[in-house]
């Protein structure tokens, strides 16, 4: 488990109380398709683990039953996924975590669940670079081509007079 802190960029702390196995079996199986791992976890061993990691902030929350959702990729789908279930079963709250190395409260994880995912955030990075780009590509183009047509038009009269 220690390992699994030190990797996971997102880790949330949640209490699936009142779920029932088949529930928990399917949040896994959602889960799965975005890099995320889902373990119920025995208190005294998660504050084990959790000492010399990231994680050793929240070693006091490891209290009742306790569900960690590992998340290894991108912690805006981790945060969907989590809050989405939530949403949809009224017994399973997300308490807190740790996201990129900051703890993180139930109201930062609900704003960070309504992000873009990284992929879209960088395509509109990369979109909103390339526009002045190619705004300043559009308009010298523009300018060579007025250019060109002044010359032809002078070089026409040049033609009539003589």
């Amino acid at each position: 488990m220690k390992e699994k802190f030190q990797k996971a960029t997102g880790i949330l702390l949640t209490n699936y109380k009142g779920l029932t196995v088949e529930e928990i079996a399917g949040l896994r199986r959602s889960l799965k398709e975005i890099s995320v791992e889902y373990k119920v976890v025995k208190n005294t061993l998660a504050k084990i683990a959790a000492e010399g990691t990231g994680v050793e902030v929240l070693k006091d929350k490891f209290v009742g039953p306790i569900g960690v959702a590992f998340g290894y990729d991108d912690p805006v789908i981790l945060a969907k996924k989590m809050i989405d279930f939530s949403a949809k079963n009224e017994k399973f709250k997300v308490s807190c975590g740790i996201v990129e190395g900051k703890f993180v409260d139930f109201e930062k994880i609900k704003k960070l669940s309504k992000l873009p995912s990284r992929e879209v955030q960088l395509a509109m990075l990369a979109s909103a670079i390339s526009s002045p780009v190619s705004k300043m590509a559009s308009l010298l183009r523009q300018t060579i081509q007025r250019l060109g047509y002044a010359l032809n038009a002078l070089a026409d009269k040049k033609k009539e007079k003589s």
